[in-house]
């Protein structure tokens, strides 16, 4: 099992499971596991403790099994009515950098959404790679009942992607509860999972991530991220053939070509 050298954190804990996958929690069960501005802090250390590891896959849930991230802590929401123009600008660019460079991480992050994901909380789960939802999850972008508008931590962008922009423009302007069978239904979520089996699931869903060829896997993350923001159909297959192209110079290659003629498991390292 490998070790990261991880800062000390207040709002998040973090561990490294068997087969190099992470686990990242929101730890404030007592408040719903809702955000506040030091947890937001927290997600950008997180994020850059473990960029350059070699972690296989990421898994984000929320401490207990209520709530994965209520959004944020309304005790503390107030604090952003006192701020200047340039001071809430700065905290807005620690919030957004913080999701953004979990969003941007290089290997694949699965969010298992253990109860609630409401306002920065659904934007969090947003930016997983990955949904996994228990049967009592809920979603909601619930800006615009605190005077805010869903163009908010990258929801704007996250949600039109996954179910489309006339859903997305429905969920953000009425601030609705999504519940976890229509998440489902409209690709919010990849699938509903019973609540007792979740954390099992993602942690089972990682294990088979981790069994592929770690570049392969980084690189088909980047080609899915980076071609969703580009609306040039040759300059994704540009992106797709330079990809392809340094993999077949990699050493995992050769050998998952020569594994699947010997009908064995592939040995990845990765290099």
């Amino acid at each position: 099992m490998m070790t990261i050298d991880l800062p000390e954190l207040e709002t998040l804990t973090v561990e490294i499971l068997d087969d190099d996958i992470g686990v990242m929690r929101i730890n404030r069960p007592d408040r719903m596991n809702s955000q506040t501005v030091q947890m937001f802090t927290e997600h950008l250390l997180v994020a850059r403790a473990l960029r350059d590891s070699d972690l296989r896959a990421l898994i984000i849930t929320g401490a207990g099994d209520k709530s994965f991230c209520a959004g944020f802590d309304l005790d503390e929401i107030d604090v952003i009515t006192t701020m200047g123009v340039r001071e809430f600008l700065k905290f807005q660019e620690t919030a957004t950098g913080g999701i953004q460079a979990l969003r941007h991480l290089p290997f694949p992050v699965i969010a298992a959404v253990n109860g609630p994901a409401t306002g920065g909380g659904m934007a969090l789960a947003l930016a997983a790679d990955i949904r996994l939802a228990a049967p009592h999850a809920k979603f909601s972008a619930a800006f615009v009942k605190v005077g805010l508008s869903m163009g908010e931590l990258g929801t704007s962008v996250n949600l039109a992607a996954l179910v489309g922009p006339g859903r997305a423009a429905e969920i953000g302007y009425t601030a609705r509860i999504v519940k976890a069978e229509e998440a489902e239904r409209i690709g919010l979520v990849n699938r509903v999972v019973r609540g007792d089996e979740l954390f099992a699931e993602a942690v089972s869903l990682a294990q088979q991530i981790a069994a592929n060829s770690p570049a392969g896997v980084r690189m088909s993350k980047r080609a899915i991220q980076r071609n969703g923001e580009i609306g040039s159909y040759a300059a994704a297959l540009e992106l797709e053939n330079r990809g392809q192209a340094l993999l077949t110079r990699t050493a995992d290659m050769p050998e998952a070509l020569l594994a699947f003629k010997e009908k064995r498991a592939p040995a990845f390292k990765g290099e």
